[in-house]
């Protein structure tokens, strides 16, 4: 096996002018970051954005069209089985072996990468607890729920107590219960020094799990930093959802010009992105406009992620 080069300090994980090329269409088209050890990082955006091929190409599954990516010192292209080493990968999809009983997944799993009976039972019991699954060891698969499922893939990626873990869309299709669950082993995880990439379309969990973030469409990076930081670069303290009736709203949006920093409207409803949406309210209703509803919430990472991709569907 090829010893990590990696200087003491250095990212776990960096990407220079990094590409990937299908065709005639860029699916990465020259991103950079660095991931240092023990970050929670996320990769945000549309469809179609490049995140998957991005966690394909770090995972080494997908070769780079162009430029340098570096995992734990090591090249993913010319020394793949030693990066996947160090890699959990937890794909967008379940793929447990359904016609294995649940410890079984884990244990045979952990085969693969050379690993001694001995050490798997040990190891699959220690994963069983932390994924709050050892009442059901002996349950097969196709018997447990979707958050179950969710959480043996999470456990089956840990088997061979990687430094990294790769996670593509972890809660998607889960009841806020099963999230919140999946949250808190993540978050656990993470006080462990694992590092955590994550791609995710709920900005609420970014906003939970990440330390840091990049928001990329087309294949190029629109922003970098932390949630609270994109959110004061990109938007307002706060904002104002108000609603005057679908034939009303436009017509009403373009005589509140003042009332806050920016005025969006959509369909159904008009927003005020202001410091203070009270007072935005306030200087409304003071021009003699009463909405039908009006909310004044915290402004959040959606509200940046809609600004920098758009609001129309990617398909």
């Amino acid at each position: 096996m090829v010893a990590s080069v990696r200087p003491e300090g250095a990212p776990v994980i960096s990407a220079q002018d990094l590409v990937k090329t299908y065709g005639d269409v860029n699916a990465v088209d020259g991103i950079s970051f660095a991931i240092p050890a023990g970050e929670s990082f996320g990769l945000l955006g549309p469809n179609g954005a490049g995140k998957s091929t991005t966690m394909r190409m770090i995972g080494g599954v997908s070769q780079r069209t162009a430029g340098q990516l570096n995992i734990m010192g090591l090249d993913p292209e010319q020394q793949g089985p030693e990066v996947r080493a160090h890699l959990g990968v937890v794909p967008q999809q379940d793929n447990l072996d359904e016609e294995l009983r649940v410890r079984e997944n884990l244990i045979i799993y952990g085969r693969y990468f050379g690993l001694s009976r001995s050490y798997l039972s040990q190891r699959a019991d220690e994963l069983l607890e932390f994924a709050q699954l050892q009442d059901k060891a002996k349950a097969r698969v196709d018997s447990l729920s979707g958050g179950m499922k969710r959480r043996l893939t999470i456990a089956r990626s840990l088997i061979n107590d990687p430094k990294i873990l790769l996670l593509d869309e972890p809660t998607t299709g889960l009841d806020p219960q099963a999230r919140h669950v999946l949250w808190d082993r993540l978050f656990r995880l993470k006080e462990q020094g694992v590092t955590l990439v994550l791609t995710t379309h709920y900005m609420d969990e970014a906003e939970q799990l990440c330390d840091r973030l990049i928001v990329v469409d087309k294949g190029r990076i629109m922003a970098e930093g932390s949630p609270a930081q994109l959110i004061r670069k990109h938007s307002s303290r706060e904002v104002l959802e108000l609603r005057f009736g679908t034939d009303r709203n436009v017509a009403v949006a373009e005589r509140l010009d003042g009332t806050g920093d920016r005025i969006e409207v959509l369909p159904d409803r008009v927003l005020v992105y202001s410091d203070n949406g009270e007072e935005s309210l306030e200087a409304i209703r003071g021009r003699g406009f009463h909405p039908i509803t009006s909310l004044v919430r915290r402004a959040s990472l959606e509200d940046v992620f809609l600004r920098l991709t758009g609001r129309s569907l990617v398909d």
